[in-house]
């Protein structure tokens, strides 16, 4: 099915009442539910899930086999890695009527390696990096790179994701030499 630029293989759910943006493609067995909000031009990969009430925004990539569960805010240009898993309660049994939804917040250009585990409550901020199989406790600054279970300060990363510092405190400069250089078109 193609609508206004939208794209949605045949075996994909997107329920009335789900707002897709423009340019969007959701793939094979993907499932928006009745309340989301999905941005312009993003990319939705076969398995993903797209709760009520949750939010993506314009160019982000959302790899294969990803929940984003309600209370999820996830900001334009993000990446979230294949199997990466969010939660949204922090006292889960099966049997909690009165539990509560705990938000989290994407930053905008934010990436969360593969199968890393964002748990709710935390912001990852603008343009910082989670490692493949991190698992995020607690809030992670803009531009800084996180890694390991749980996840701790491994450096601070250019706006185009290269390493520029291992260092604890921030850089003064967080623009790495090629980008300087004139290779990318991206700043701070």
């Amino acid at each position: 099915m193609s609508t206004d630029g939208i794209r949605v293989h045949p075996t994909a759910i997107v329920e009335d009442g789900a707002e897709v943006g423009a340019g969007t493609s959701v793939w094979h067995h993907a499932h928006v539910r009745d309340g989301a909000r999905i941005g312009q031009s993003c990319v939705l990969g076969k398995n993903v899930f797209i709760d009520t009430q949750a939010v993506v925004g314009d160019r982000c990539k959302i790899q294969n086999n990803v929940s984003v569960y309600h209370g999820v805010h996830i900001d334009d240009d993000v990446f979230v890695g294949p199997a990466a898993t969010f939660t949204n309660d922090l006292v889960p049994r099966a049997f909690n009527a009165a539990w509560k939804v705990v938000g989290t917040h994407v930053s905008r250009g934010a990436s969360i390696g593969a199968n890393a585990t964002i748990v709710c409550g935390v912001t990852l901020g603008e343009y910082s990096m989670v490692a493949a199989g991190a698992t995020v406790t607690r809030d992670v600054a803009a531009y800084q790179l996180v890694a390991g279970t749980p996840a701790r300060h491994l450096g601070w990363v250019c706006r185009c994701g290269k390493v520029v510092s291992r260092e604890l405190v921030i850089p003064e400069n967080l623009v790495c030499e090629e980008c300087a250089a004139g290779g990318n078109s991206v700043g701070t």
